[in-house]
């Protein structure tokens, strides 16, 4: 799938969210999806278009500038839960668990034009104060609206930085695009943004297999998630110390990243989608109904000012009808001088889709 050249980003900068959903998947919390944001983005844009604002969106960036998880404190934690009013009865109504959490958060938007016949072109040079003018409607839209099952509340004013959305042009120019993008990070730091390591889970899948040949991309994946202590060995030519051995993960060393197991996406259960109204208590009765579930990868937190260009914070989704894949795919690559596991004499591995969704 071919990604389009943005003419320009939407920059909604210093969201404050209260009560985001922290759980993204059956198997893992602590943020909201990717795909929450990429849901934003296509809601957001419907209603630019009810508000006369000709935009289309096409990717989204996330930097986390904090974050609060509603959760006990302790080495055991759990969700803070609410208690809901009794029945009609008089009974008690039973707890459903929900992970909630605070965030202040920037969305970075990849923005093209929509072709109108007779429309003059908008995202030009010189034309500031249209830009702003979007700018300003697509702030005060969101505001109305939920991010990850969050509200938005108003954002306080930040010294040195900007808090109100903006809108500037990407150069067509590669070199000046890249000048832009170093001048944007900027204003997204301190902060982490949330980065696709999909190349990790397949070296993870490679290392797997030399001593598992049955492994499976499941398998490397909750290896990857977790620790996985053992005797570290000591350095060649070194003698075996008499004392205490020192333990760790060997394939965690110090500065390897903040590497988590995130949802990317949705794998289709079924072959071929239901007609639409077959499904009885479906959402949209006018659409096609298709079963699916979770489909994971890896995520790495990575300081914005390491990332070189736009496509590397940004999150593209999309579906492949006839693999059931509905997916966000993120465009980061590291350079071997920043990665540790890409200093190795072999090629990258190659990840094949097919291997890990196939489900017939």
């Amino acid at each position: 799938m071919s990604v389009p050249q943005p003419q320009a980003i939407l920059v909604l900068p210093h969201l404050r969210i209260q009560n985001a959903n922290a759980i993204a998947s059956p198997l893992t919390h602590g943020f909201p999806s990717i795909t929450a944001f990429t849901g934003l983005m296509w809601a957001l844009e419907r209603k630019l278009a009810h508000a006369g604002v000709p935009l289309r969106l096409h990717g989204v960036g996330v930097v986390c500038h904090a974050h609060q998880e509603q959760v006990t404190q302790g080495y055991v934690r759990s969700f803070n839960l609410t208690r809901n009013p009794v029945d009609k009865d008089g009974s008690t109504v039973a707890i459903v668990e929900e992970g909630r959490m605070h965030l202040q958060i920037t969305l970075v938007l990849s923005v093209s034009q929509k072709a109108v016949s007779g429309a003059p072109h908008a995202l030009v040079q010189g034309n500031d104060a249209q830009l702003a003018e979007w700018a300003r409607i697509a702030g005060d839209t969101l505001a109305g609206m939920r991010v990850a099952g969050g509200s938005v509340l108003p954002s306080r004013r930040v010294p040195g930085k900007r808090v109100r959305p903006w809108m500037a042009l990407v150069p067509e120019d590669p070199a000046q695009a890249e000048t832009a993008f170093r001048e944007w990070r900027r204003q997204w730091l301190p902060g982490f943004a949330l980065v696709g390591r999909d190349d990790l889970l397949a070296e993870r899948l490679q290392h797997l297999r030399t001593t598992q040949p049955d492994a499976t991309v499941l398998d490397a994946w909750l290896h990857a998630a977790r620790f996985n202590h053992q005797p570290l060995p000591v350095a060649v030519g070194t003698a075996a110390p008499d004392g205490p051995v020192r333990w760790g993960d060997p394939l965690r060393p110090k500065g390897s990243g903040w590497v988590v197991p995130i949802p990317v996406g949705y794998a289709a259960l079924t072959p071929q989608a239901h007609a639409a109204g077959t499904v009885r208590n479906a959402r949209d009765a006018a659409v096609p109904l298709r079963f699916v579930e979770s489909v994971y990868a890896l995520g790495e937190w990575i300081g914005p000012h390491r990332l070189t260009h736009l496509s590397q914070l940004l999150w593209h989704p999309e579906a492949d009808e006839a693999l059931g894949l509905y997916r966000c795919r993120n465009g980061y690559q590291p350079t071997p001088s920043e990665d540790p596991s890409a200093q190795g004499d072999g090629a990258p591995t190659e990840w094949d889709d097919a291997e890990a969704y196939d489900y017939t």
